[in-house]
């Protein structure tokens, strides 16, 4: 493991930003090619920007062999406090492994805590142990099994994280 990955931050020449309207199309390709079996339509995209009172999207992007910069991961979280919902996080198969989906996933626990989230909830595939092993290594905890979840009878696990909550006075609500 780098030690951009141990870190919790990009790899050199990744660079996290948030999402834009102009990345949905680019966005909505890679999801399509990551999930051809419940991919998001590209509108759900367009939709999930334009709620940013609720909702916080960011893009992963590296210069391609060309010089030109391509996403390379992609997520998203809603908070409506005392719960944010992991609404979607995705990693390029080539750049798995390399730490950037531990640094998208800080940073959606950052914007949660900065939105005053005390859990954080998510779905992951129980058919996918790599990404399930990401979340446990955050302190995510199985809470529920939603049996035949996704489209293709594949079960979804909820996964939760308690976030700590700041003494009163240092900005927390009680």
């Amino acid at each position: 493991m780098s030690a951009a990955a141990q870190a919790g931050g990009m790899p050199r020449g990744v660079v996290l930003r948030d999402m834009t309207e102009a990345d949905v199309p680019a966005v909505h390709e890679l999801e399509l090619a990551l999930f051809p079996i419940d991919a998001w339509p590209e509108r759900m995209f367009r939709d999930e920007l334009s709620q940013p009172s609720t909702r916080r999207y960011y893009v992963a992007e590296e210069a391609g062999p060309d010089g030109v910069p391509r996403i390379v991961a992609y997520a998203g979280v809603m908070c409506v406090p005392p719960i944010a919902d992991v609404q979607t996080i995705a990693v390029v198969p080539e750049r798995e492994g390399l730490g950037i989906g531990s640094a998208v996933l800080t940073e959606l626990i950052a914007e949660a805590r900065r939105r005053g989230a005390r859990d954080v909830l998510l779905e992951v595939r129980a058919d996918n142990p790599r990404a399930q092993g990401l979340y446990r290594r955050f302190g995510f905890a199985q809470i529920h099994t939603r049996r035949r979840y996704y489209r293709d009878g594949v079960d979804a696990l909820i996964m939760q994280l308690p976030l700590e909550v700041p003494p009163s006075g240092e900005g927390g609500t009680q």
